[in-house]
């Protein structure tokens, strides 16, 4: 059976992500579709002796890496992480500032950011766009008390909001035991205002706006995988 495209270029650049991972690294392992393709071959660079630690961003994402033989930690055992590469539900050209959070580990996943020395963010070039919110909405992590206040509260700063749903139709509850409100925003002329206005609300956790954070890009196309960096 011929592989999907899709799956084709998330292999791809999820294999050409593994490749920067050196002996003795501490990494953070990202989460969803895309990563999983990068720590299957880090699982398969591990077989072949490469030694490393790695700090996942989900229970998803610790469950595969340990079923590959992966060494893990913790932030106890390693407070900074050398580092990070995770996939992203849209790429801002130029600032590289991102949208992440629809598989649902956004909280952890800006932790394991926030404290690393470099980022790599990896998807398929279909995720970059000129201003963040053009495709996706915004994932917000929210307490679950009182998320009905804090969804009105985002509605107020300009947000249609929609609380997320399991495949049962319950709420669906991250792994910090939070949900999640899937806010539309449209097209963000100023990401890093609206990344400001969505925290000062109280009940809100965190949100999936992640600005400042990568470093590169690896983009997978019809044409290969390619680098963009900060600026370009």
């Amino acid at each position: 059976m011929n592989e999907d495209p899709a799956a084709g270029l998330k292999r791809d650049v999820g294999e050409a992500a593994a490749r920067l991972v050196e002996d003795g690294m501490v990494v953070g392992l990202g989460t969803g579709s895309t990563a999983n393709f990068l720590i299957d071959a880090l699982g398969r660079r591990w077989a072949e002796g490469l030694r490393f630690t790695g700090i996942p961003t989900s229970i998803r994402s610790e469950e595969r890496a340990r079923k590959l033989g992966i060494a893990l930690s913790d932030f106890g055992r390693h407070p900074e992480i050398d580092l990070t590469i995770d996939g992203a539900d849209e790429i801002e050209e130029g600032t590289l500032n991102l949208v992440k959070g629809l598989g649902g580990a956004l909280l952890r996943e800006k932790i394991v950011a926030a404290n690393s020395r470099r980022m790599v963010v990896i998807a398929d070039d279909s995720k970059l766009v000129r201003h963040l919110g053009s495709k996706a909405p915004v994932p917000v992590e929210v307490t679950p008390f009182g998320w009905e206040a804090t969804s009105h509260r985002l509605g107020a700063i300009g947000a249609r909001v929609q609380p997320r749903r399991d495949p049962k139709g319950d709420f669906f509850v991250t792994d910090g035991g939070n949900l999640i409100l899937d806010c539309v925003f449209g097209p963000m002329e100023d990401a890093p205002q609206r990344e400001r206005a969505i925290r000062d609300i109280v009940g809100v956790v965190e949100c999936g706006l992640f600005i400042g954070r990568a470093e590169i890009a690896l983009l997978a196309g019809p044409n290969g995988v390619h680098t963009v960096g900060r600026g370009t």
